[in-house]
């Protein structure tokens, strides 16, 4: 195994400018691969993609199908065809469930779910031809367990992993393989949003905030994004072929 073992293949990182997305295209920077990085606002992804160097920024709607092909024809146009996918964009929200509206269940689903599966269909067929390829989804623990308050993101990630199971059995003989990361509660914005918002509910303080947030976890801490990043760019390696259909826990044991 060589130091690049990615070296010029294409990668296509959806909510890659920040957080998890950020420190994925890191990783996969220094494993060799060429990068695509998409989100919706370009300015930010712009940035990233200027400091990591081989790399191009493409803003996209994820939840919007025509939006989403000419964005990956853009991204094949620039650095050929798409040998990984990294589906890594998502919002959650935390709302109980008396008062979760329609548009936000909608917009919830539609990014986490929606989103994921557009960017598979704009990748499948050409890996498919060229019987090789690596699809990663990045859920979440709650995609496999339930989390109170977050109902329609839960139900979106457990999309995402049933999304993943059964891509994954499709795709089985084809070459290409299909796994999901589910990362705890991660050191991210997602989760300074969720402090700040169990602060202004409860009038906790940070500190309080943070621990009810890390309560679950028995190392008793968040998980990094680069810990996350790790584990997507280890499913991505050349020689990762009989690891498919898995949904891998990054959670400090949360999940066991």
């Amino acid at each position: 195994m060589t130091d690049r073992p990615l070296s010029g293949r294409h990668a296509v990182i959806t909510g890659g400018g920040s957080g998890i997305g950020a420190a994925i295209a890191d990783r996969l920077s220094v494993l060799g691969a060429r990068l695509t990085l998409m989100a919706r606002s370009e300015e930010r992804l712009r940035a990233k993609a200027q400091a990591l160097g081989e790399a191009q920024a493409v803003a996209v709607d994820i939840t919007d199908g025509d939006a989403v092909a000419a964005a990956f024809e853009r991204a094949r146009n620039h650095f050929g065809a798409v040998d990984i996918l990294v589906n890594n964009a998502g919002v959650a929200e935390g709302i109980p469930f008396h008062k979760l509206d329609l548009a936000t269940w909608r917009n919830t689903i539609d990014v986490n779910l929606t989103g994921t599966f557009l960017c598979c269909r704009a990748v499948v067929e050409d890996m498919r031809a060229r019987k090789a390829g690596h699809i990663v989804n990045v859920a979440s623990t709650a995609g496999l367990i339930g989390y109170a308050y977050v109902t329609a993101y839960a139900a979106a990630k457990h999309g995402v992993v049933g999304l993943t199971r059964a891509l994954a059995l499709e795709l089985a003989k084809s070459g290409v393989t299909v796994n999901a990361v589910c990362p705890g509660y991660t050191e991210t914005d997602i989760v300074k949003d969720a402090v700040a918002n169990i602060m202004a509910k409860t009038g906790r303080s940070e500190a309080e905030a943070r621990a009810e947030l890390t309560a679950r976890n028995p190392q008793g801490r968040l998980v990094q994004p680069e810990e996350v990043a790790s584990a997507v760019a280890w499913l991505c390696l050349p020689e990762q072929r009989s690891m498919t259909g898995q949904a891998i826990a990054v959670a400090g044991g949360e999940v066991m």
